[in-house]
């Protein structure tokens, strides 16, 4: 099974090369580890072991401000069910919509160096993740 926890260069280019103009809303979908890994970045890891869901929440009240200095905001939060469409075996802990006046302000959001700083707490978390831009409008 394929794991995906960073995003991948080549559809970011493609996205910023569509000229997206407007606001943009990020879908995450994440599943959490049982044990945070904080084997990439000791140096960062709790005194004592924690959750999955215990480290995204320090990523979360780390960059929650950075997110609304971009000019973002966090929309929705929910637990995800079971699918009634889609494969039953692709289970999610938390969803998150994040609404940013931008795509730019999205990728000048994640590449700033106050959020590359937070970023070991997602990554400590994450078993898998899903992020996807959706742009409002409707199809035709």
């Amino acid at each position: 099974m394929t794991v995906y926890i960073e995003a991948n260069k080549d559809a970011a280019a493609a996205i910023l090369e569509r000229g997206i103009e407007g606001p943009v809303v990020l879908l995450n979908l994440l599943r959490f580890r049982e044990l945070a890994d904080y084997s990439h970045a000791p140096q960062h890891a709790p005194e004592q072991p924690v959750s999955g869901a215990e480290a995204y929440k320090a990523y979360m009240a780390a960059t929650r401000p950075m997110i609304e200095r971009a000019g973002a905001r966090l929309t929705f939060i929910g637990q995800p069910t079971e699918a009634l469409i889609g494969p039953q075996d692709e289970k999610w802990d938390l969803m998150l919509l994040v609404e940013y006046p931008s795509i730019e302000a999205f990728f000048k959001h994640t590449g700033s160096a106050d959020t590359r700083e937070t970023i070991h707490h997602r990554q400590a978390a994450l078993a898998d993740s899903r992020l996807v831009p959706v742009v409002p409008g409707r199809p035709g």
